[in-house]
């Protein structure tokens, strides 16, 4: 039971039967009373004050009146300039609490066969080095907003683009025919992409002392490294490849299948998966054909050096290369030809691509290009523009190392979420294995929230001292509050109390701002997938728990001896329970049954 509903409901009669207006409900918002006033829920009645031809505090008088002779849901009503506040019959709340309770699918919208299929693509790595912390953001955001966009009714196909050919590829490639003496994941003990990742960093330390020493010749570094002989035998290696030369391609192979085995098994830790993967090696000579085929239709044009360009000053940018004089392609070509290839796939109404800010301009031409190339949705593609993530010390590099690998910052995460708990007195009692599982659920929780928490647009810095704290709005604080309801439900289940009729108790005002709390749950789901904001649902489940956190410190549960009483009391426990864990569920956050 929606007491937004029920009240826009109201109010629209309301205003219809006093002033002859017709306002769609959908249209009446109701927001929660500002608690410096009497109330629940305030409307706004500015928009029928023209056509009443009264004064804003005298429609809002007369919406109030009929509102409460008319809906048993208000009890009393009170106006403040334009704004309608209402109090809500405190046993109606029950009602609502019974509605939430009863709905196993609370605050989700069900699929149907007329629900938009929206295709959410993220995680896009490369295949010359192991995921860091940079793809941990893009990864949480990506399966977090599928998951909330599926809650809110769409469905959702989650892929993943793999860029596993070009010149990094190569560069990690050749370092290891160099300088590795044929090692192999198994032989030297790691994950295959922190193998691969490894070579990559040799290459560009040998590269580094090359274009040095080509420099203390008189070169400018530009001319040194486009005079490297590294560089050249890696623009060898990368035009063997484009030919077909077996022995690049079966290394290339070789390497590549180390890489996923490693990214599997990370995708795996995380908690998150795909319904479709694509890989650039397959999709972009499709994207040269549509580009070629887009020339001969004129939508393109050629200069004389043999390159393929796309003319967007109309659109009020600039010329945009499609295929170099050598006929080789760009990312761009790339992102056309997986595009051909998902429209065959499936029949998309919304494709959303999460990809860092600095793409902004990519993908305002990849909209444009497709849109002209004969996409239906191009146009109107989503470019889930998200900040950069960085830690304390600042900015990672790829080619000199310092990047953040994301399986050392899982371990490490992990690890200190063990020590802090055990600090704390948290894992007294417990097992080894169900220390180890409340550590991992911990640590992965801290990561995650602290991660998602933030306004996706905003750069963050990831801070994990801060990220593990049982205090605050982090993770474990939510986690741990969610234990503690399951600790007190177990009680009472071993005391034998159960749930019985609670709807003529009289709710206090700490039990009316927890359920109405919780009947926001739905809301915040649907404008969490209207603006793409994994953000809304994580701080709703901070709010929530540290609004239980004061019922529970003010109202006692197991000892209160009014059975009706109690039993709201449980039942509005076991609600907040059900409602945090399907808010870290849509996050990819588990929660622990006990600490």
């Amino acid at each position: 039971m929606n007491i937004d509903s029920i009240i826009s409901a109201a109010v629209a009669k309301a205003v219809k039967n006093l002033y002859g207006i017709d306002t769609p409900a959908e249209t009446i918002v109701p927001q929660a009373t500002r608690r410096e006033f009497e109330g629940n829920l305030t409307v706004v009645v500015f928009p029928w004050v023209k056509a009443a031809r009264k004064a804003p505090e005298a429609v809002g008088k007369e919406i109030g009146q009929w509102l409460a002779d008319n809906e048993p849901a208000v009890a009393a009503f009170n106006v403040v300039k334009g704004f309608l506040n209402l109090v809500i019959t405190p046993t109606f709340w029950n009602s609502v609490l019974a509605a939430i309770a009863a709905d196993p699918e609370f605050g989700t919208v069900p699929v149907t066969d007329a629900s938009p299929l929206t295709m959410v693509e993220y995680s896009s790595p490369n295949t010359n080095k192991p995921l860091h912390l940079g793809h941990l953001r893009n990864i949480l955001l990506g399966s977090s907003l599928a998951n909330i966009l599926a809650a809110a009714g769409n469905k959702v196909v989650k892929t993943n683009i793999v860029n596993d050919r070009g010149i990094h590829i190569c560069k990690s490639m050749l370092a290891w025919k160099k300088w590795f003496d044929g090692r192999t994941p198994e032989s030297a003990g790691v994950k295959g992409d922190h193998l691969v990742g490894d070579c990559y960093v040799a290459f560009s330390s040998h590269l580094k002392d090359e274009v040095n020493t080509l420099m203390a010749q008189g070169m400018t570094q530009e001319q040194a490294e486009e005079a490297s002989p590294l560089m050249a035998e890696a623009r060898a290696m990368l035009r063997a490849w484009e030919a077909g030369d077996p022995d690049v391609r079966s290394l290339w192979q070789t390497m590549n299948s180390w890489v996923y085995a490693g990214f599997d098994a990370s995708y795996k830790r995380m908690g998150v998966g795909f319904d479709k993967i694509y890989y650039e090696s397959q999709t972009y000579l499709d994207g040269k054909k549509k580009v070629l085929e887009g020339l001969e239709k004129g939508l393109l044009y050629r200069r004389d050096d043999g390159s393929v360009w796309a003319d967007l000053t109309a659109e009020g940018l600039d010329h945009k290369l499609l295929l170099r004089s050598d006929g080789t392609s760009v990312y761009m070509t790339q992102d056309i030809g997986t595009a051909k290839q998902r429209f065959d796939d499936y029949p998309i109404d919304r494709m959303i691509y999460v990809v860092g800010n600095e793409q902004n301009y990519h993908f305002q031409v990849l909209s444009i290009l497709l849109d002209r190339l004969g996409f239906s949705w191009g146009k109107d593609l989503v470019h889930f523009s998200y900040g950069m993530v960085e830690l304390p010390e600042g900015k990672m590099k790829s080619r000199e190392g310092t990047v953040v690998d994301a399986d050392d910052l899982m371990d490490e995460m992990v690890t200190t979420a063990a020590e802090v708990s055990r600090t704390l007195g948290k894992l007294d009692g417990l097992s080894d294995s169900e220390v180890a599982n409340i550590a991992e659920i911990c640590g992965m929780g801290a990561l995650k929230y602290f991660l998602l928490k933030v306004d996706p647009r905003k750069n963050m810095v990831f801070n994990p001292k801060e990220s593990i704290d049982f205090n605050g709005n982090t993770g474990p604080f939510i986690q741990y509050t969610y234990a503690r309801i399951r600790s007190v439900l177990r009680r009472a289940a071993d005391a034998g109390m159960t749930v019985g009729n609670y709807a003529d108790v009289v709710p206090n005002d700490k039990e009316i701002a927890l359920i109405q709390r919780l009947a926001a749950y739905p809301d915040v789901v649907a404008e969490a997938a209207r603006s793409f904001s994994p953000a809304l649902v994580a701080n709703y489940a901070y709010d929530l728990v540290k609004e239980y956190n004061q019922f529970y410190h003010d109202c006692s549960i197991l000892r209160e001896e009014n059975e009706a009483v109690r039993s709201l009391r449980l039942a509005l426990s076991d609600a907040v329970a059900q409602t945090v864990r399907k808010a870290f569920g849509l996050l990819g956050i588990d929660v622990p049954e006990r600490m």
